[in-house]
This record gives C-alpha cells, sequence and structure tokens, in this order.
C-alpha cells in the first residue's frame, strides 16, 4: 500500500507543465497538420481550467488507481487526488513560479522549489514534468522533437516525445477544438491512465 501511494505520489506531477510546440514528424497529410496547428493555437492560452476524471498508474510491479481533480490557475495548480490506493486519504499538490506543496505524506507535507524537485526530494525520482499538461489538451510539449499519428477521426492517434508513447483512444468531438477525453500514456514500465470526465474552462 505505501509503495502504491509513493507510486502515484511521482506520477502525479507529470500534470503541472506549461506548454509551448516543439518540432514535429507527422504520419498524415499536410491538412491534418494544419488541423494540429489550428487547434494549437486556439488552446495556447487555455491555462484557466478544472479536469476531473480517474487516473490510473503503474510501475509495471505495483498500480493504482482513482479519482481525481486538477485546477489550472495559469502557472499555479491543484491537484487532487482520492482512491482506495489512498485508504481514502486525500493526496494533494499544489504550487506554481514560487514552490510547490505535496500533503497526504505519512510523515507530513513536503515543501520545495518546484514540483520536480519536490518529488526527486521526496521520492528519489526523476519524472517528466513538462509534458502532460500539454498533452492532457492533445497538444504537443515543449521538451522536444515530436512524432503525431492521426485517426480515421482526423485527430491525433498517438504522439511519441520526450521517450513516452502517448495514445488517444476517445476524443470529445463535441467540443470546438475537440478535446481528449482518454490518454494513455508510456515508457516502460512506468504508465499513467487518464479518463477525463469533464472539463470546465474559466
Amino acid at each position: 500500500m505505501k509503495r502504491s501511494f509513493r507510486f502515484i505520489a511521482a506520477a502525479l506531477p507529470l500534470l503541472l507543465a506549461a506548454c509551448v510546440p516543439a518540432a514535429i514528424h507527422m504520419k498524415g497529410d499536410a491538412g491534418l497538420l494544419n488541423a494540429q496547428q489550428a487547434r494549437e493555437q486556439a488552446l495556447a492560452h487555455a491555462d484557466h481550467w478544472v479536469l476531473e476524471g480517474r487516473l490510473g498508474v503503474s510501475d509495471g510491479k505495483q498500480s493504482g488507481t482513482g479519482s481525481f481533480s486538477w485546477n489550472q490557475d495559469g502557472d499555479h495548480y491543484v491537484f487532487v487526488m482520492r482512491g482506495p490506493t489512498l485508504s481514502g486519504a486525500n493526496f494533494r499538490l499544489s504550487g506554481g513560479p514560487d514552490g510547490a506543496l505535496l500533503e497526504g505524506l505519512k510523515d507530513g507535507p513536503l515543501q520545495g522549489p518546484d514540483a520536480e524537485a519536490l518529488m526527486h526530494k521526496a521520492l528519489g525520482w526523476d519524472v517528466p514534468l513538462r509534458d502532460l499538461r500539454a498533452w492532457v489538451l492533445g497538444l504537443r510539449a515543449d521538451s522536444g522533437p515530436a512524432e503525431l499519428s492521426f485517426g480515421t477521426d482526423r485527430l491525433p492517434a498517438q504522439l511519441q516525445q520526450d521517450g513516452w508513447t502517448v495514445d488517444y483512444p476517445e476524443w470529445d468531438e463535441g467540443r470546438q477544438p475537440p478535446l481528449p477525453k482518454k490518454v494513455f500514456a508510456a515508457n516502460p514500465p512506468y504508465k499513467v491512465r487518464l479518463s477525463i470526465e469533464s472539463w470546465q474552462f474559466q
């Protein structure tokens, strides 16, 4: 139980980074790239929102699932996870440019200069922190070159970036621009699976 708790703590900072499109290698026609660039431009300043859903994480040996809420307010964020792997307790990660605060650990809260440094201090893990905030919107992050593949719906089906493979099995096409409903990111042995139940843009 304790290891699952700590693994979820290490996975959560994936959710907290800003996004700027990087170089791209695309599998598809020029129209697909133009459509993706239009999506990126439309969502470039989408940094005030509340996201709720389900989160599953695995390191190949341990896994855990739970419900989450993620409030992004410009450069500041609050991420709360609840689930049976936490024995009913709330796990809360919050922060911004001035630092990060991790609450819910057995030994009490931890503070650090940023979420990445905090997770390294708490768990000794180096995890990519500048990707999933972009990926959850269906966008490329600013961490380096990316490769995109598109589905028959002409929306991204798979994104490869920074050593991770991100699959988009379901989109909410009722929104303009469309937004992912499921985001599955893997960099073996690590996996992060997001099932998004609601978006609220402010």
